[in-house]
C-alpha cells in the first residue's frame, strides 16, 4: 500500500467523515476568486478529498456529486450528535485571549473562513484553556502507525491545519490542533508549523488548478481506497481503466480484428486475466413502485406514503425503500408527496393506462453542466455519433442473434446467418441512413422468428378461452393489435422510462442521442442506450411472462383496434419484467456479476466517459 493510501479513517472517502461540503460553506466574508464560475471559498472537506484522492474531490466539489454507503451515514449521525450538544457561545478573540490559566472554553460547530487564504471549515469542536485555542477533530477510524508511534493520516492532517489556520486568521490564537479517533479512543496532536501552512497553500493551489482545468483525474490503481468509498459507483476506477485499454477505430479507417472479434470473445469472459474488481454492489436493495389502479390517490405523512382507494388506505410505503414511483393513468399525487419525493430524488414516472411512457419529474438533479455540454458538442460531430450507434446497433443484432440460439425450439441456420451477416455490416458501414437499413432489416430477421420462441403449454385445470392468443405474425405498435405486441410495447415502454431515469442521474440530457435524432418529447438517449437491452430485457420478460403464465389471455381487453392488458395483468408483467431486471449476469468486458438494472448504470456511466475523454472508445452489453 502506498504511503498516502489510508485506510483507518472513513467518509464520503473512507475516511468516514459525511459532513458534506455545503456544512463548509456558510461564511459571511466574501474572497475574489481569479474562476468567477467556482465558490470562492474551497472548503477544509474538500481539502481532505483531495489529498485523499483527487477524482473523488472532483466529483464533489466540482460536479457536486455525493453518495452514501455504511461509512458515510454513521459520521453523519455522529455528527448529528455533535451538532446536538449545545455549549455557551464560543468567545471573542480578545475575551478568549483574557482567560486565565486553568480556564477551559469550548465552542462547536464553529464555522469561520479566512479571506487571505480562500479557506472555510466547520469545527466539530473549539476548546481551549489559558487563552490558546485547538480545533478538535472527530474521526470514526484509527490514527496510522508510523516508525515513532501513531500519527494522523495526510487527509486528516489536511483538514485540520485548514481548521487551525482560519482560528488564526480570525485573530485567536492557535498552535496545534487534534485529531480525535473514535475507533481507538485516542487524540493525535498536530503542530502548526510554517511548513505545515505553507503545504497547505500550495495544495490549496493544486486544487483549485484542477478544479479550474475542468479536466477529471484519472482513478486510481488498485488502491484499497476504492472498496470503501462511497462514490465508486460512479467513479468506476477499474472499469474505466480497462476500458482505456480497448482499442479504438477511426471511423475512416478499415474496422481492426480486434473489433471485429470483440462480440465473440465477450462472450468468453477471463476474469482472472483482466483482474476487475467488483467494487459496486451487484443488487441494489431499493425497488420501484408500480401503481396502475384507476383512481388511487396517493399522499405522504411522514416518510411514509400512503396509497389511498378514495378513503381506503390500501398501502403505505416508506420512500427510504423505493427507487422510483411509476404511475399508470388516472393515479393522483399530493403535491406534498411530489415535493419529498423530490427532495429525496425519486423520480416520478407517468405512463398512459395503456402503458405509453409519458415522462418524469424529478428534483433538480445534477448540477453536472460539463458532461452536457460534451454531450451536445459531440451530437455535432457525425463521425462520433456514427461510431457508437454502429456499437449500440451491432451488440443489438449480436444479442437479438443470442436470444434465438438460446431460446428457439429449432433456431433456424438461415435467420442466424442473417443476423451474423448484419452484424458485420453494422460495424464497417460508414452511413447512418445503411446503418437504419441493416438494424431495420435484422429486426425483421428477428421478429420473424419470435414466435419460435414461445412455448406454450396448457396448465392443468385451465379450460377458460378468450379471444386473445399468444400466436404471433409480426411486430406492429402505435396502436398494438395482438397480445404479444402489446406486451412487447409495455415492455419497451418500461426499459426506456429506466434508461431516462438512469440517464437524469449520471447527468446526461435525455432528449438528445447520438443514434435517435432529436423529436419532440422522445427520450432519444435513453432509446439509444436500450438498443442492445432490447432483447436481453424487454423481451426476455415478455417471453419469460407467457411461457411462465404469468400473463393468461383473459388479461387482455380490446379497445377499438388496440390490445392492452387490464390492470391484473400488468401487475404480472411488472413482476416479469422486475424478475428479469433482479437477475444476475456476469458483464462480458469486466468478468463480475451483477444485475441488469446495474449494468444499465454502469453502461451509461461508460458513455459518460468517452464522452469526457477517458476511454477511447464505447463497448455495448453483450452477453452469450
Amino acid at each position: 500500500m502506498n504511503a498516502d493510501e489510508q485506510t483507518g479513517t472513513p467518509s464520503a472517502n473512507p475516511s468516514g467523515d459525511s459532513t458534506a461540503s455545503s456544512n463548509d460553506t456558510s461564511s459571511t466574508i466574501a474572497v475574489a476568486s481569479p474562476n468567477r464560475d467556482l465558490p470562492d471559498l474551497l472548503p477544509a472537506r474538500m481539502l481532505n478529498e483531495f489529498v485523499y484522492c483527487p477524482r473523488l474531490f472532483y466529483y464533489e466539489w466540482v460536479e457536486g456529486l455525493f453518495a452514501e454507503n455504511t461509512e458515510v451515514v454513521e459520521g453523519a449521525l455522529r455528527h448529528s450528535k455533535i451538532d446536538k450538544k449545545e455549549a455557551s457561545a464560543f468567545p471573542t478573540p480578545e475575551a478568549a485571549a483574557s482567560t486565565s490559566d486553568g480556564e477551559t472554553i469550548h465552542g462547536r460547530s464553529l464555522t469561520l473562513s479566512s479571506a487571505q487564504y480562500g479557506l472555510i471549515a466547520k469545527m466539530d469542536l473549539v476548546e481551549g484553556e489559558g487563552g490558546i485555542v485547538s480545533p478538535v477533530d472527530y474521526k470514526r477510524g484509527a490514527p496510522r502507525e508510523g516508525d515513532e508511534g501513531i500519527e494522523v493520516w495526510d487527509a486528516d492532517r489536511m483538514q485540520l491545519a485548514v481548521q487551525a489556520m482560519v482560528l488564526r486568521e480570525n485573530g485567536y490564537r492557535c498552535d496545534e490542533g487534534i485529531i480525535y479517533y473514535v475507533a481507538t479512543r485516542q487524540r493525535v496532536r498536530v503542530p502548526l508549523t510554517d511548513d505545515l501552512i505553507a503545504h497547505v497553500t500550495a495544495i490549496s493551489n493544486q486544487a483549485r488548478a484542477l478544479a479550474a482545468s475542468r479536466q477529471i483525474p484519472p482513478p486510481l490503481i488498485d488502491s484499497p481506497k476504492c472498496p470503501r468509498c462511497s462514490l465508486v459507483g460512479i467513479c468506476l476506477p477499474d472499469e474505466t481503466r480497462l476500458s482505456m485499454e480497448i482499442e479504438v477505430i477511426d471511423v475512416a479507417d478499415e474496422v481492426t480484428a480486434h473489433q471485429l472479434d470483440f462480440f465473440s470473445s465477450a462472450q468468453d469472459p477471463n476474469p482472472a486475466e483482466r483482474e476487475v474488481r467488483r467494487l459496486v454492489p451487484a443488487r441494489d436493495d431499493l425497488r420501484p413502485l408500480y401503481l396502475n389502479t384507476q383512481g388511487l390517490r396517493v399522499g405522504k405523512t411522514g416518510e411514509v406514503l400512503q396509497v389511498k382507494d378514495r378513503d381506503k388506505l390500501v398501502e403505505e410505503v416508506r420512500m427510504g425503500e423505493i427507487c422510483q414511483l411509476n404511475l399508470f393513468g388516472n393515479v393522483q399525487l399530493t403535491t406534498q408527496a411530489i415535493q419529498s419525493l423530490c427532495a429525496e430524488d425519486i423520480p416520478i414516472a407517468y405512463f398512459s393506462q395503456g402503458g405509453w411512457f409519458y415522462g418524469i419529474t424529478r428534483g433538480m438533479g445534477l448540477k453536472n453542466i460539463f458532461l452536457r455540454r460534451e454531450q451536445f458538442r459531440h451530437a455535432d460531430l457525425p463521425p462520433f455519433c456514427l461510431s457508437v450507434a454502429r456499437a449500440l446497433v451491432t451488440g443489438k443484432i449480436q444479442n437479438q442473434r443470442t436470444m434465438i440460439q438460446r431460446n428457439h425450439v429449432e433456431p433456424p441456420t438461415t435467420a442466424l446467418v442473417g443476423l451474423k451477416r448484419a452484424m458485420e455490416e453494422a460495424q464497417t458501414t460508414d452511413s447512418m441512413e445503411t446503418l437504419l437499413g441493416i438494424e431495420g432489416n435484422a429486426s425483421r430477421i428477428y421478429f420473424e422468428n419470435f414466435a419460435g420462441m414461445i412455448k406454450l403449454s396448457e396448465e392443468p385445470g385451465d379450460k377458460t378461452r378468450s379471444q386473445f392468443t399468444f400466436d404471433f405474425i409480426n411486430r406492429n405498435r402505435r396502436p398494438p393489435r395482438d397480445a404479444v405486441n402489446a406486451l412487447l410495447s409495455l415492455a419497451y415502454s418500461m426499459l426506456a422510462k429506466d434508461l431516462a431515469v438512469t440517464c437524469l442521474a449520471v447527468g446526461f440530457d435525455q432528449y438528445l442521442g447520438f443514434y435517435h435524432q432529436p423529436r419532440f418529447g422522445r427520450p432519444a438517449l435513453a432509446l439509444d442506450l436500450m438498443e442492445p437491452f432490447r432483447p436481453l430485457i424487454a423481451d426476455s420478460a415478455v417471453l419469460s411472462a407467457i411461457n411462465n403464465h404469468m400473463i393468461t389471455p383473459n388479461d387482455f381487453v380490446q379497445t377499438g383496434p388496440a390490445v392492452m392488458l387490464k390492470p391484473e395483468g400488468r401487475k404480472g408483467f411488472f413482476r416479469a419484467y422486475e424478475q428479469r431486471m433482479d437477475t444476475l449476469v456476469t458483464h462480458p468486458l469486466f468478468g463480475y456479476r451483477v444485475n441488469y438494472r446495474r449494468i444499465l448504470e454502469i453502461q451509461t456511466r461508460l458513455l459518460a466517459r468517452l464522452l469526457t475523454h477517458e476511454t477511447r472508445s464505447y463497448q455495448p452489453f453483450v452477453t452469450r
